[in-house]
Formats: structure tokens, sequence, C-alpha cells
């Protein structure tokens, strides 16, 4: 039983010294130095942070741990709060910082040369239905429910060299529509990082997707090509993406209202397709043409791949790449890494508790939770891939868990039982047989099915 215990707290001081090799490698405090994060008295921030980090392994809430008393930290529940609402802290600087240290540091040395990074942009839902005196809380159409949702669109930047995916930044996005606005944004400085990201999320989508790459680029992420599917990919959002100095490989839809210049004439995709004949058999894709994205007067070329949809067999799908060099395959197959990030969303919703985990009605609140979360993500994604670890983000995120985990109450209750025998030979003139004896009495008094858990244990 003894070395039982011993072995579980051996495995606690494991995993807790994982955590602080996480944090002490990849510099955690100054990346929060370096993006606002910093008190001039007080609890230091990384102390809060470190906090607020272990709170999903140690599977209770803050809440929770006040109540039960376990776990508490030293500071008072309001600096974690007075910390979530700091409005000076630059959240996108954090994660963008971090990840950049952990890829340049960590991942890029693994990799080969001949290796693609990609840059994935996408959005998924962040749900706050529970609440409607959220801070910017908009009605926000949810396309994988097919219904609209209370919340915001989570629109976040990852990077992945196809083995792993890291994120990068995030921005909960209302609306630009006020209408849809439930609640308006608080009254901040305007001088503060606080009113900035206020406003980038009342902005489009496409526009403050050009924010986070810009700050991946200042960064030095490494990376030709950003991902994303048909809703960014517009004849702007391309020239757009171009000009910052990265290529696109995106999914573009089949509308008659998008045009490309094909031979000299303006025409969709659809029309494209129906003048051309078609590859015929088996083959990956079914037409490739060469078109010129026109803007405002200036010509990007293009490569645009027509792959037949594998759930329609009739239909077809259309991929478009500013990289002409690129053969139609290799533009299939760098595309397919896009599918990481929705594995991320997967991730963070079930094991990470993102958006469950914070009730504030404050943006900065949220803001800064995501970024926590993001930096969760980070870890465990580092640590499957630095371990060779087999297992899913899932199943490592539950492994952390339970090494976090306190002793079972099974555990504890052998470990009483010990103490008890301990005891009756300090105190009492009683030979072994006898406190043999009366602990088996005490056994053989308790419930049939308490004896059988702990027999088991």
């Amino acid at each position: 039983m003894n070395k039982s215990i011993s072995q579980d707290n051996q495995n606690v001081k494991q995993i807790s010294k994982s955590i602080k090799r996480f944090f002490t490698r990849f510099h955690i405090s100054s990346a929060l130095k370096a993006s606002n994060a910093y008190k001039k008295k007080g609890t230091p921030v990384i102390e809060i942070f470190q906090y607020l980090f272990l709170l999903v392994f140690s599977n209770r809430s803050m809440y929770m741990n006040l109540i039960t008393g376990r776990n508490t930290p030293t500071f008072a529940k309001d600096t974690v709060y007075r910390f979530t609402k700091m409005i000076q802290i630059n959240w996108i600087r954090f994660t963008t910082i971090l990840a950049s240290r952990i890829i340049n540091d960590a991942i890029a040395p693994l990799d080969s040369e001949d290796r693609v990074n990609v840059l994935i942009i996408d959005d998924s839902m962040f749900e706050r239905n529970r609440s409607k005196k959220v801070e910017l809380l908009a009605k926000v159409y949810d396309h994988a429910k097919h219904a609209y949702r209370f919340g915001f669109r989570m629109l976040t930047l990852g990077w992945s060299d196809g083995s792993t995916f890291l994120p990068i930044n995030s921005v909960l996005l209302s609306t630009e529509n006020q209408k849809n606005r439930i609640n308006e944004a608080t009254a901040v400085d305007k001088r503060t990082v606080g009113y900035k990201r206020r406003q980038l999320s009342m902005t489009k989508g496409t526009l403050a997707m050009l924010d986070l790459l810009k700050a991946a680029k200042i960064a030095k992420i490494p990376a030709k090509h950003v991902l994303f599917d048909s809703w960014f990919s517009s004849p702007s959002s391309l020239h757009a993406v171009k000009n910052i100095g990265y290529d696109v490989i995106g999914m573009v839809k089949k509308t008659p209202k998008m045009f490309f210049r094909y031979n000299g004439k303006d025409m969709s995709l659809p029309s494209i397709y129906n003048l051309n004949k078609k590859r015929r058999g088996r083959s990956r894709y079914l037409l490739s043409v060469m078109v010129d994205v026109i803007k405002d007067g200036e010509s990007i070329p293009a490569k645009v791949v027509y792959v037949r949809n594998r759930n329609k067999r009739k239909e077809y799908l259309c991929l478009i790449s500013t990289d002409t060099t690129l053969d139609e395959d290799e533009i299939i197959r760098v595309y397919g890494k896009r599918w990481d990030i929705e594995v991320f969303f997967k991730v963070c919703k079930s094991y990470l508790r993102l958006s469950k985990e914070c009730n504030s009605l404050s943006y900065d609140a949220m803001t800064a939770h995501t970024a926590i979360v993001f930096t969760r993500y980070m870890m465990l994604s580092l640590e499957s891939r630095e371990a060779n670890d087999n297992r899913s983000l899932g199943e490592l995120f539950l492994y952390f868990t339970d090494e976090m985990s306190d002793i079972t109450w099974i555990q504890a209750f052998k470990l009483m039982l010990q103490m008890f025998k301990t005891l009756l030979a300090d105190n009492l003139d009683l030979s072994d047989e006898k406190i043999g004896e009366l602990v088996d009495a005490f056994m053989n008094a308790i419930p049939s099915l308490l004896k059988s858990q702990l027999q088991a244990a």
C-alpha cells in the first residue's frame, strides 16, 4: 500500500515537473511581459497564469477549489478576476510569441528542409447561450448545427507541418452588423489594446484574418502557404494575403457571381469547367487550368484544380493555388493539412473546456481564457511530438488529468487503516497477532461492497 501511494506521488511530481519544464523552457514569464502582462506589485502574473493553466488538469474549477479548500491559491479570487480583465494585455501577441518559440526551438529542428509548413485559417463557434449580458454577445449562425446561437466566431490561425499542429493566435468575432449584437462594447480608453481588440471583433472575418497573419509574419513563423476554406476564398482575400507575403491554397465556391480571367475573358469557375474536357478514369483530379485573379486592375496568376467530390461522385470541388509551381497532386496533398485545425477545435471543446470554463461577462476575460486554452494545447501537442506518443491528444490529456489527480478514496481509506494499526501498536501493549485480529474483525464488519473494493485495490 505504501509503495502504491508513493508511486502515485512520484507520478504527480513527474507531471508537475513536465509542466514546470514547459513553462521554463519557453520562458512563459517573458512572453507574458512582452505582451504587457505584468504587475508593479502584488502576486506575479506568472503565478496567476500557471494556476489557471493547471485548473483543467485537476478536474475542478476555481470555485470548487475554494469551496472544498483543496488546491486553493495563495491569492484571492479577485486577483484572478482582475488579471483576466486587464485591458492592456495583448493576448494575440502572447500566443504568437509562444508558438513561434516552440516552432523554431523545438519542432523545426526535427523537420527536414523539404517539409511544407503551412498556416491554416478557420473559425469555430464559441457559445455563450446561458447569458445575455456578455459583452459584445452576438447572434451567430452555427454552420455545424445549422441554427443560430448566442456567442462568437472564434477565428483562429494555426500552424502545421503535417505532423504537429499549433494554434498561433485568434480573435473572438462578434458581428459588424449592429442589429445582431445583443450587447455593445464597454467604454475603454481608445489608446489601450483592449479598445483595439473590441474594434477588431466587430470587423469582417476576412479583414480580421489579415491582422492575425501580419502578427505571424512579424513573429517570423516559418510557413509559405495559407490554407482556408471557401468562406475566405474571394479575389480580394487572395490579393491581400499575397501582399502580406504568403501564397494561398484554398477551396473556392462554385458561384456564378465570382469571376476569374481565363483566356482573356472574365468567367465563373462552373463556366470554365463546362468549356474544358475532363480527365477520365480514376485520376485524383478532373481538370486543371491557369487563371488570373483580378482585383482593382492588379492580376495574380493562379492554378485552379477541379477535384471529384468523394461524398457526391457526380459533383466536384474547386481548389485554387497562387503558387503556380506546385503540381496538382501537391496542391491536393498540401490542402489536406487543413483538417488539422478541425481536430484542434474538437480537442479544445471536448477536453480543454473551451468556453465552458469561462463564465465571465467581460470580453477581455474571454480572450484571456482562449489564450490559456491555446497554451494548454501547445504543451500537449509538443509532448505528443517529442515523446513519439502514438496516443491521441485526448488520451494524452486524460493521462495528465489522471496523474495530476489526488489519491482515490480507497487509497485514502487504506492509508487511514494503516495509521490505525500503527497507533494501536505504539499506544497499547498488544501483540501483532492481537492487532491483526482486531483489524480482521473490523474488516469483517464493514459492508461487503467496500470490502471487495479494498481487496481489489
